[in-house]
């Protein structure tokens, strides 16, 4: 069993996160010991690394709940948290179509300074 502060060590989630996000239930599985400390395993562990995945892509809180929610309730909602994976995939291929689209200006604007100073350079070699 591995202590919070471990934890924060190997994940860099700070404790406050961990604990905030065991109060909303998004890990299912969190033992403590006699004296009330968090104790986390490695079943923990992918839970925490799941939910730090589906946070930096994006998804809500509220639909990290009702995605442990359906977990808890068993094999018979597999579907529908299948639905909520490919769902989310979509999401997160739509923000980086977007992203990509964004980088793509950026890189053009980029070039346009590289052609600008170019001309600098050349005007300023021939005075």
């Amino acid at each position: 069993m591995i202590t919070i502060r471990k934890v924060t060590e190997m994940t860099g989630i700070t404790a406050p996160t961990l604990r905030y996000y065991e109060k909303e239930g998004l890990f299912p599985h969190v033992k403590r010991n006699e004296n009330g400390k968090r104790l986390y395993d490695e079943e923990d562990l992918s839970w925490i690394h799941f939910v730090t995945v589906l946070r930096a892509t994006g998804m809500s809180i509220a639909k990290i709940q009702r995605y442990v929610n359906l977990y808890k309730d068993g094999d018979s909602t597999i579907s529908e948290r299948k639905m909520m994976m490919l769902n989310h995939k979509k999401d997160i291929e739509e923000n980086m179509k977007e992203l990509y689209f964004n980088l793509d200006k950026i890189n053009y604007k980029l070039a346009l300074y590289d052609v600008l100073e170019s001309r600098i350079e050349r005007t300023i070699i021939k005075i």
